[in-house]
């Protein structure tokens, strides 16, 4: 099996001029390399046929992507509407500032097979794309935000993925969410 990193995933998780919240210490090419020479310690499925899990013990100096609220830290929550991409609409995002994560334990690296690349208008020579990282400490998932759980439902011509709501899904992304956020350096 064969992974390639999208070009979606390679903005969000290399940016340009780097930055605290996104993988460190390796460049684009080296992380593709080590996923496809290291297996991954577990796979887990995805939110739909199309995507898996793989878990890797972190190699990297990555922070987790979550921090706990708390009554200390939540005066350092922000917000403001942002789009993942240009041609994507805007949605209401929830961030910390001014907090800083631990190193994570666990990468989660979210593939997505090339078919549903290929339906995404996103095709790849390789048989998984890479979409996106979960920097964790804990070697699970952590639950899609109930944003993108609406956005992945409006469908790919609105940057989703065609994929129906699941309520059971979103009631758990939701009592993650409320109690957690993702932090920015």
């Amino acid at each position: 099996m064969t992974l390639v990193l999208t070009r979606f995933a390679r903005a969000r998780l290399f940016p340009r001029g780097g930055r605290l919240n996104a993988i460190q210490d390796c460049t684009p090419e080296a992380w593709e390399r080590h996923l496809n020479e290291h297996p991954p310690l577990k796979v887990l499925d995805g939110y739909a046929p199309f995507c898996k899990l793989h878990v890797h013990q972190n190699w990297t100096g990555t922070r987790c992507l979550t921090v706990p609220i708390t009554p200390e830290n939540r005066h350092l929550l922000r917000s403001d509407y942002e789009a993942r991409a240009k041609d994507e609409l805007p949605v209401l995002t929830r961030w910390f500032e001014g907090v800083e994560s631990p190193v994570a334990q666990y990468l989660v690296v979210i593939l997505y097979s090339s078919e549903q690349l290929a339906k995404e208008g996103e095709p790849i020579t390789a048989d998984w794309g890479i979409v996106g990282c979960l920097a964790t400490a804990e070697p699970e998932e952590i639950p899609m935000a109930p944003i993108t759980m609406m956005c992945n439902a409006l469908g790919v011509e609105e940057g989703g993925s065609g994929v129906p709501l699941d309520r059971a899904a979103y009631r758990r992304s939701v009592a993650f969410w409320q109690n957690n956020a993702n932090w920015r350096p």
